[in-house]
């Protein structure tokens, strides 16, 4: 990653200056989103406001940023779509109730299973994903056409202009200085800027450097029954109110229940696996440690408030997270920030954000995108074993496809597990000896599980082996229950044979399984070692 995600010590200043900053680039993120579910955009930044403060203050990651996120919109749009926009709320509620359930029961710790290769390739494809979503903002609505088309002629061309003076200033300005956050010096920068061209060359009320406004508009209309009739939205709205005074309620049945229950699993589970991979990547990138099942709880309590107040629910962005970062902003403060001054622009400032260009923020995520790819993993394809590079590229892969972070996560760990398994079922030997009373012994060495089983039955021959056999498991480990049971198969061979099988340094698993094989097995208890497993103080 680049230099500007450099670690560096927490101040008040950068934490409320990056949080700031940070408010600018929530406003049209949480309004794609809101659009993507098929709700208001007011919902999206109320969603983002109330998920935002809750997880600032009580997250086990200081310095994340939450809110309206893309892949909790997705799974939301066909729950809207069918049912109504009232079977949401209740939707959300429960996925925070879930999600508290998870952290209390100390489950966050689960994210130590996810490889390096996996977290590279979730990285990546994240990065190109974040990339990729910023070509929509290079759209017009063509009423000609009645579709979304690319902008051309001078239009694209003072878009591309804007975007890469905002990269260059975000680049340039910290050689010089690092009190002010570059992100934010680029967004004002360019906004006054667009605000003197749109003023000299704009007609027919239309800009020619497109703003948030516009690209309110622009999105209204794509969604729109008739596009010719679309009245100018605006991101203005009271303070929230509850749920049940705005909309009718569902009725509180098991069919309701029954129809909101997957929903709330999967967002469940996309919530929590996007949040502890960004936890994960801020931890690496501020060289600091967050608390997983604490970021669990005080998501799930975010998520309840903001179903309550009629919400979408969220989680984590990492986009918004890393622009905090590279901002300088590190503790509680700067998300704390970025929530309220959400709510202050919905408030009281609306027509001065919506005047803010879209290139600036476009330019601001173009950085985030070359500081979030891993350059450093192009150059380890020679240098890596050729299953994690695989994992890698499938990771990322499946991100840039499909755009669900959560499932390419998921897959990265079970292909990641399955490559293990395959790797280490090649791995089980026995050093075999007779000592001098006639007995023959198997000292075995490697791990005994389901993918090593078959090595196992094959190092054996029960006909042909002495009356007396001894199998030590000192060197190896005994991990499931299709070893357990092929221990007890080789067992009852033995006994069927009247031969005497002594099984040594096996655990007490093993042991209460094998009870049934009688005085034909001996088990030598004082010689078991002791397992040491880990504990729940680092979740």
């Amino acid at each position: 990653m680049l230099n500007f995600f450099r670690s560096q010590s927490a101040t008040a200043k950068d934490d409320v200056l990056s949080g700031l900053t940070v408010a600018l680039a929530l406003v049209p993120e949480a309004i794609a989103f809101a659009f993507v579910a098929g709700v208001s955009p007011i919902i999206g930044l109320y969603s983002a406001f109330f998920i935002g403060l809750i997880t600032a203050i009580f997250g086990g990651r200081p310095g994340m940023i939450s809110g309206a996120t893309g892949a909790m919109a997705v799974v939301v749009v066909a729950l809207v779509a069918t049912q109504g926009i009232e079977y949401l709320f209740p939707t959300v509620i429960l996925c925070g109730l879930i999600q508290v359930i998870v952290g209390t029961a100390r489950l966050g710790k689960l994210i130590r299973l996810v490889p390096h290769p996996v977290m590279l390739g979730f990285v990546n494809g994240l990065a190109i994903v974040i990339g990729m979503a910023q070509f929509s903002s290079f759209q017009t609505y063509d009423f000609a056409a009645g579709k979304l088309t690319m902008l051309t002629g001078m239009p694209l061309v003072l878009m591309l202009a804007m975007v890469t003076l905002t990269m260059a200033i975000i680049w340039l300005l910290p050689k010089y200085t690092k009190s002010i956050p570059a992100s934010l010096v680029a967004i004002l920068s360019v906004t006054f800027l667009s605000l003197a061209v749109n003023a000299a060359f704009a007609s027919n009320g239309t800009n020619v450097i497109a703003t948030v406004g516009d690209m309110l508009t622009t999105k209204a209309t794509a969604v729109a029954a008739d596009p010719m009739n679309v009245d100018p939205v605006s991101i203005s709205g009271g303070l929230p109110r509850p749920f049940f005074l705005q909309y009718s309620v569902p009725p509180m049945t098991l069919e309701t229940l029954w129809i909101i229950f997957p929903f709330a699993l999967t967002l469940t589970g996309v919530g929590l696996i996007e949040s502890l991979m960004t936890l994960s990547l801020i931890d690496e990138i501020t060289e600091t440690r967050g608390r997983g099942n604490r970021e669990c709880i005080g998501q799930g309590a975010a998520n309840i408030v903001c179903g309550l107040f009629g919400g979408m629910g969220g989680c984590a962005m990492i986009g918004q997270s890393l622009i905090n970062v590279n901002s300088g902003g590190r503790g509680r403060l700067s998300g704390i920030t970025a929530a309220v001054c959400l709510l202050l622009f919905i408030l009281f400032l609306a027509p001065l954000i919506e005047r803010i260009p879209m290139a600036a923020l476009v330019g601001v995520m173009f950085m985030v995108v070359i500081g979030t790819f891993e350059w450093a993993s192009l150059k380890m394809f020679h240098r890596m074993p050729l299953s994690d590079m695989a994992v890698m590229v499938l990771v990322a892969g499946y991100t840039v496809v499909m755009h669900d972070l959560a499932s390419a996560v998921i897959l990265g760990v079970i292909v990641s597990a399955l490559v293990f398994s395959w790797k280490h079922a090649l791995h089980l030997g026995a050093d075999i000896q007779t000592n001098e009373f006639g007995s023959k012994i198997y000292q075995l060495h490697g791990p005994l599980f389901f993918a090593s089983v078959s090595s196992f039955k094959e190092m054996f021959d029960p006909a042909s082996d002495p009356d007396d056999v001894v199998i030590d498991f000192y060197y190896t480990r005994v991990y499931d229950q299709s070893a357990l049971e092929a221990i007890n198969m080789l067992a009852e061979k033995y006994q069927s044979l009247g031969k005497r099988l002594h099984l040594t340094h096996l655990s007490s698993e093993c042991r209460s399984l094998l009870d049934r094989a009688g005085h034909f097995v001996e088990v030598n208890v004082s010689e078991d070692p002791q397992y040491h497993v880990a504990t729940d103080r680092l979740g």
